[in-house]
């Protein structure tokens, strides 16, 4: 029942911005909070991977450059690659403050299976990946343009090889123009 009820929430979303996801305080963050951000990126994060402190340093080094002129960045945590998000999410919070993360993490979640998050299961489907649409580890990357599925890259992606489709994000005038 849970799943038809999730399965019939990613229905009804037409939008990126229709999703609703879980805070600081587990309590529901409608994404349409984010509308007037032009470029959102969207990364399923986790603490003890090795591509942790790369993946951290350019995408705090990315909002900090571009967060005044439209790019978000939304950090969902998840376990299910290696067991490599394994705390609370207080533990985890307090991880990405050595990288001084000033970005929203909301609460863990599963990107894949059965229980994937509505939002992530939306992601798959709209921006389909290489040989599955499953994610395949951490620090893959979704990036949304004016509230519209608009990229997907791969773990192996630096954060600062998208800056340039960020940019181009940032500097058009809406979705058509991209």
């Amino acid at each position: 029942m849970l799943a038809m009820a999730m399965t019939m929430k990613m229905v009804m979303a037409k939008s990126f911005l229709d999703f609703v996801v879980k805070g600081q305080d587990n309590e529901d963050v409608p994404l349409s909070l984010y509308s007037k951000s032009k470029a959102i990126l969207v990364v399923n994060v986790a603490s003890a991977c090795g591509f942790t402190n790369s993946n951290y340093k350019e995408l705090q080094t990315l909002y900090n450059k571009y967060h005044e002129k439209g790019l978000e960045i939304l950090a969902f945590p998840c376990n299910q690659f290696g067991g490599q998000e394994p705390g609370s999410y207080e533990e985890i919070l307090a991880f990405t403050q050595k990288y001084e993360v000033t970005f929203p993490i909301f609460q863990k979640i599963d990107v894949n299976g059965d229980n994937a998050d509505p939002l992530f299961k939306y992601l798959k489907a709209e921006l389909t990946g290489t040989i599955t649409n499953d994610i395949k580890w951490n620090f893959t990357k979704f990036l949304i343009a004016y509230g519209n599925p608009y990229k997907r890259y791969a773990t192996t992606t630096s954060p600062l090889g998208i800056e340039k489709a960020i940019v181009h994000i940032l500097d058009s005038q809406n979705h058509e123009e991209l």
